[in-house]
């Protein structure tokens, strides 16, 4: 992998993590259309450390709720920080279980799966296309809803489901208001992204046999730089009930995924 290609990837990386296009099914693609020949392992780990990256521009955007939500947790006070820490754990719970219990699936999944990609992406726009209609988005996010929105979150391990777009698409069609949808989903999916980029760290798989140590970090500053414009854009779009644009969009480049996998 070139540092342009690592460069592109980044950038790849730091938009569609925020926005509901699916990053994953997104790099995957990329990948195959550039003709990588990135083994599983480090194709797996390029990816992982590109949403590290922008992991840490969520933190950067989001860096008072966060001290927030550390500080309700130990405060062990029944109030709203402390409530809402309990619900960003529960939301983590079906993500996690899934990635432990069939982490080597999941790796399967990441080597040039165009067709699952393309049509994981039809399911990410229809997702949105509905969301984008829900009427009354005015709730907060109860007990029940962190769990129901963290089953979404498990399921987006899929390249081509996107994250943002499963858990923010689910919020919504629960009632949840959409600034407060969209704030759930990008706080939620930190602590596991760093859980994960530890895991991975030990373990014998985790491999950059193909790719050096400046591509990585080239790739990891453009997703974090760019992720960090596209927090804060997204934001302010899914205020704007604009889901609707972005099903679309993983309409089009799902058929076309799955049109480059047949021909």
């Amino acid at each position: 992998m070139s540092l342009l290609e690592a460069i592109i990837l980044g950038i790849i990386q730091g938009l569609t993590e925020f926005l509901p296009v699916s990053s994953s099914g997104h790099l995957e693609l990329v990948k195959t259309i550039q003709g990588q020949e990135l083994s599983g392992g480090s194709s797996m780990m390029m990816t992982v450390v590109l949403h590290f990256a922008t992991a840490l521009s969520t933190v950067v955007v989001f860096r008072k709720d966060i001290i927030k939500i550390v500080k309700g947790l130990f405060q062990f006070k029944l109030n709203d920080d402390f409530l809402f820490s309990i619900k960003i754990i529960l939301s983590m719970i079906p993500a996690a279980i899934v990635g432990v219990l069939y982490d080597d699936i999941i790796e399967s999944f990441f080597g040039g799966q165009v067709l699952l990609v393309g049509l994981m992406l039809i399911v990410t726009g229809l997702l949105l296309f509905l969301a984008d209609r829900a009427k009354n988005t005015v709730r907060d996010i109860s007990t029940k809803n962190a769990v129901i929105i963290g089953i979404a979150q498990a399921i987006a391990i899929l390249p081509g489901i996107s994250r943002s777009g499963a858990t923010i698409g689910t919020s919504v069609l629960l009632g949840v208001d959409r600034e407060k949808a969209a704030r759930f989903s990008f706080l939620m999916v930190v602590p596991l992204i760093f859980g994960k980029m530890a895991k991975d760290l030990f373990s014998s798989e985790f491999t950059t046999e193909d790719v050096s140590i400046t591509v990585i970090s080239v790739g990891f500053i453009a997703a974090f730089i760019t992720g960090i414009v596209a927090c804060t854009w997204m934001i302010s779009l899914v205020k704007k009930s604009k889901l609707s644009y972005f099903s679309y969009y993983c309409f089009a480049v799902g058929l076309i995924a799955i049109a480059w996998s047949v021909k």
